[in-house]
């Protein structure tokens, strides 16, 4: 059994969606970051980052203690290598898994994000930050588009690379893009789009986050985008 601390963000739908491919058994538990769950103790004691996701593996390989594991790339990289699955077997294809999954971590997922909060969330709208964080976000695309021209998916074969990207490029008219320039990356989407298991993956978000839609409140504003090392060591101390 894995326990699966969970939000429905796109780094959390890319464990549900490894989860689901390989049939593993996991029991998800919310982590609701618009009221500082995020910031309890047995919270941070699995992700001290005070990130979801993070998983603890009560059965990992080889027996023993759990296991717990925070960061979405981190995660998907553990259980690639538990299962054997979704990341190759020889040094080339693995290589190839593994860089387009790190060039996810570090530039489509931070990017989007950035673009994400300039445009959707800040208050003030900078029209620099917008326009800067909106490009990098369509060079990115054309990126991918590039890759993906002459094979299926990023690494070639479908691997935690294209779950990682994947859950970043479904809110892309948000992030002010339009997926009909980039061909090859539409494709792609759309392939991964109506794998059942990644269907299967995304029917949490109704169950778990019904309203889901952005940030509502000045509470919730404060808790996502306000915190410093003092907030958060004292919103740990009150859990």
């Amino acid at each position: 059994m894995i326990d699966v601390h969970y939000w429905t963000t796109p780094n959390g739908h890319k464990i549900t969606i490894f989860l689901e491919e390989t049939g593993l058994e996991y029991k998800l538990i919310p982590v609701n970051i618009g009221k500082g769950e995020q910031f309890k103790a047995e919270f941070l004691a699995v992700s001290p980052n005070n990130r979801i996701p993070a998983i603890v593996d009560r059965e990992p390989n080889g027996g023993g203690a759990p296991v717990s594991v925070f960061e979405s790339g981190a995660i998907l990289l553990y259980l690639a290598d538990k299962t054997g699955k979704f990341v190759g077997h020889d040094l080339r294809s693995r290589t190839e898994a593994i860089q387009w999954l790190f060039w996810q971590m570090g530039g489509l997922g931070p990017m989007a994000g950035q673009n994400n909060h300039f445009s959707n969330y800040a208050m003030e709208k900078l029209p620099y930050a917008m326009d800067r964080y909106r490009n990098e976000v369509n060079r990115l695309y054309g990126v991918m588009n590039k890759r993906l021209a002459d094979r299926p998916y990023l690494g070639g074969e479908y691997s935690i690379a294209d779950m990682a990207c994947y859950p970043w490029i479904v809110p892309w008219q948000r992030q002010g893009q339009n997926i009909d320039d980039f061909p090859n990356l539409k494709r792609w989407f759309e392939a991964i789009k109506a794998r059942p298991a990644v269907v299967k993956a995304y029917e949490w978000t109704p169950k778990i986050n019904p309203n889901q839609g952005g940030i509502r409140t000045a509470e919730e504003r404060a808790i996502l985008f306000g915190q410093t090392a003092q907030s958060v060591a004292a919103a740990a101390g009150k859990a």
